[in-house]
């Protein structure tokens, strides 16, 4: 769903802070926390517990004004620490004290505090900034949408330097309370609940919560002129969806689809256990893109992803990341198969669950579909490199090999392992190979070399039927029979623009 925006490259420049001898005892923050696909992405020396972010912004000129408070803990002793973000700033105070600051590479900001900051020790940040998030870009890139009425901050793996500075990497994961002011008529969306709203001299503001943790690259915005539709689940769980007020013909499909996050979350809640944050819904702005992204509580569609009418499958993918994501997110960007092989089966049952083609119809038709010399089988969904993170094998043969592991291990095993596994990581992050770990340590098999294979080894591997359906196959003494296209197929498919842009 998705566009990598901060390249390796980007850290050639950031990399230019040489640290001096004399400087030796005082240690600084290094410009990345440490992710081989993207060594820019986030900080090291410091983790935010909570961002609060009072903004302002007027869609006919998209000037942005903001003040960042960001509450941090220092993980060693810092005499400079860097935050990620492009916008212009005027001033930044460190535990109520001036701080100096610098900019380098494409997006980093070099903090240094009055005084330094010691270990374990709780320390305010508060940035104060403004700008226009669509003139800043990288590589000639901005993730920043504008809309006719106004702005739109969503994009993987990252948006958070278009509009607010932060330690930008699902690792640093934090609360978030969003306040906007907009002009009066004008409305502002982000995650969470909406705790309030006020009117005075023209602008209305809105203020939006966040409480669980949640991923920078997770933050939304939405600022325009909506339809807004409100319910909740049975469980009493609040629903807010809005819609752009100039969707055209997309409107009422967008609208059939959206609509059904209640129903669909509460199927999900059966599957992966209880729903994990504070609020449900979805906004579908006018965007020209054609991506969705699983933004915490409220995800992001684009209208081109209901273009041939509805498509609940594509909000069933998003809902699915509250809790494979969103919840429980990646340790570092090469473990985005627990993001999105989870979300592509999601689908798959879904399917299951309509009588369109059950998961392992679905798992068939998937693998049939392309020859073993298709480049498809030479993507690794367990570390696909930066260039491939969001390749459709990632989602695919993802998805197969989710199957694979259903066969193995059966299906009363294998709902416990869906279930079991967000509760266990609930609001913190994973590697691969810990959900291989606990999948192993639930089935009480071997299933390293199953994932091996699936996942890291390129080349197509050999995929047979449950043992059952290979029995009656061999007794019946007739050849297999030739995967059929199921009815979910091409719903589905149409949600690979999830991930293109």
């Amino acid at each position: 769903m998705h566009r990598k925006v901060i390249a390796p490259s980007v850290l050639a420049a950031s990399l230019l802070l040489v640290i001096p001898a004399s400087a030796a005892s005082s240690v600084q923050g290094a410009p990345g926390i440490g992710d081989p696909y993207y060594p820019a992405s986030g900080n090291s020396g410091y983790d935010v517990s909570h961002y609060d972010l009072r903004l302002q912004y007027q869609p006919k000129t998209d000037l942005l004004e903001g003040t960042a408070t960001l509450l941090t803990t220092a993980k060693q002793d810092l005499s400079r620490f860097n935050l990620d973000f492009g916008l212009k700033v005027s001033e930044i105070r460190v535990n109520g004290a001036k701080a100096k600051f610098a900019t380098s590479g494409e997006h980093e900001l070099e903090v240094t505090p009055d005084r330094p900051l010691k270990k374990d020790t709780p320390a305010s940040v508060v940035v104060k900034y403004s700008g226009k998030p669509s003139e800043f870009k990288i590589d000639g890139w901005s993730a920043w949408q504008r809309t006719p009425d106004g702005g739109i901050a969503a994009q993987e793996p990252d948006s958070a330097v278009w509009w607010f500075p932060s330690n930008d990497h699902p690792l640093d994961k934090a609360t978030f309370d969003i306040s906007v002011n907009v002009p009066d008529g004008t409305q502002a969306i982000s995650n969470g609940v909406l705790q309030s709203q006020s009117s005075r001299l023209g602008w209305t503001r809105y203020n939006w919560r966040s409480n669980k943790p949640q991923a920078t690259y997770l933050a939304t915005l939405a600022i325009g002129k909506f339809d807004v539709t409100t319910g909740q689940t049975a469980s009493g769980l609040p629903i807010l969806n809005a819609y752009s007020k100039d969707l055209g013909d997309n409107a009422g499909a967008a609208r059939a689809s959206v609509e059904r996050t209640g129903e669909v979350a509460e199927w999900l809640e059966g599957v992966f256990g209880p729903y994990p944050f504070n609020a449900l819904g979805g906004y579908v702005p006018n965007v020209p893109s054609s991506f969705a992204l699983e933004t915490q509580t409220r995800p992001f569609y684009s209208p081109k992803q209901f273009a041939n009418g509805a498509n609940v499958s594509v909000v069933v993918h998003e809902l699915a990341h509250q809790w494979y994501g969103d919840s429980v997110s990646v340790d570092g960007w090469k473990d985005i198969w627990i993001n999105e092989g989870f979300a592509r089966y999601s689908q798959w049952l879904w399917s299951e669950k309509e009588g369109e083609g059950t998961a392992q119809e679905l798992a068939d038709w998937a693998y049939g579909l392309r020859a073993a010399d298709d480049p498809f089988w030479q993507v690794k969904p367990g570390d696909p490199g930066p260039e491939n993170q969001f390749h459709g094998a990632v989602y695919d043969r993802g998805a197969i090999a989710l199957q694979a592991l259903r066969n193995e291990v059966g299906d009363e095993t294998f709902f416990k392992i869906l279930k079991g596994w967000p509760t266990e990581r609930a609001y913190g992050n994973a590697k691969v190979g810990d959900f291989v770990r606990y999948a192993e340590k639930v089935s009480n098999k071997p299933l390293a070399q199953l994932f091996e294979t699936w996942l890291y080894t390129p080349g197509k591997p050999a995929f047979t039927p449950p043992a059952a359906a290979a029995k009656t196959a061999r007794s019946l003494q007739a050849p297999a029979a030739k995967p059929v296209e199921p009815k979910s197929w091409k719903k589905i498919a149409e949600t690979n623009t999830i991930h293109e842009h």
